[in-house]
């Protein structure tokens, strides 16, 4: 019974992980043509916010990097994450939100070919395969054509989704080592934050009330989806809820075809569809 009910938990943390990360990204693209970083800064300005409470709660309890390449790997989470955000939330300004996310998803198989380069980690070839699969499936959602080979837009979300590739197989690595999440997580928001300023200033685009109260959404959304989606693995394995964890697509779509009329065609469902099952297939083979 204890089973079930933890299960039951995990599938409801990740489907709120999902609408949070679904609400972040419309409210990301509702706020309008403000520069990315500016966008990204609010976004993790109020996720160091929510970080810091656990920091501080667990701070006698933290384990920190004892040596310089565990330092120089921690670099790598969260300069990538940054810059998987940054472009993450160009592409959401600039092509629809079930098309940005579906090719976000594209990360767990950066990972696994990150993994076997990197740390000689074993790569199956149902995994290559699954891997060559989605990347197909990608081009089905972009559609290239000699005149237009990528957009911008499309190619930002690659971009996006090959560094947060890069940040999670940082963040594998941080784990094996035994460091805290706590500190993962404050270093990443505090980085994030201060690596943006110089930009910000730079390039600073005035908002309104109603922008500014859109990206204050954008930070509780996320940090919303952060923490759903870390309770969902606390409570399940991932081979149990890796299904569940596809319905932001879902959450995207509607989101999107509601706010924006957004339909993608049937190239792009043939992509979403491909790039889903071969995600939910590696989940199922391998619980990790």
């Amino acid at each position: 019974m204890k089973i079930k009910n933890n299960l039951t938990k995990g599938i409801i943390c990740i489907l709120i992980s999902g609408l949070g990360f679904s609400l972040m990204a419309l409210f990301v693209k509702l706020s309008g043509d403000l520069p990315a970083m500016q966008k990204s800064f609010f976004r993790n300005f109020i996720v160091t916010i929510v970080a810091f409470f656990p920091f501080i709660k667990n701070f006698k309890k933290i384990s920190y990097p004892k040596i310089k390449f565990d330092w120089f790997i921690l670099f790598l989470r969260v300069f990538f994450g940054t810059l998987g955000i940054v472009c993450n939330f160009y592409a959401i300004s600039h092509i629809s939100l079930a098309d940005s996310t579906v090719i976000q998803r594209l990360y767990p198989f950066i990972v696994l070919f990150l993994s076997f380069i990197f740390f000689k980690e074993n790569i199956s070839k149902l995994g290559i395969l699954a891997i060559l699969l989605s990347f197909s499936g990608v081009l089905f959602i972009i559609k290239p054509s000699f005149d237009n080979i990528l957009s911008i837009g499309s190619i930002m979300a690659l971009c996006g989704a090959f560094c947060s590739g890069a940040a999670y197989t940082a963040l594998r690595r941080l784990g094996i080592k035994g460091i805290s999440p706590e500190f993962i997580v404050f270093a990443f928001s505090i980085f994030s934050c201060i690596s943006l300023i110089p930009f910000i200033l730079i390039n600073f685009v005035s908002m309104t009330f109603y922008q500014l109260i859109l990206l204050i959404l954008v930070g509780i959304f996320a940090a919303i989806g952060q923490f759903g989606i870390t309770y969902a693995y606390k409570f399940a394995a991932a081979k149990s809820i890796a299904v569940f964890d596809y319905f932001q697509i879902l959450f995207s779509g509607i989101l999107g075809y509601i706010f924006f009329t957004e339909i993608p065609d049937v190239y792009s469902l043939f992509g979403y569809i491909t790039i889903v099952l071969m995600g939910i297939l590696l989940a199922y083979k391998k619980d990790k």
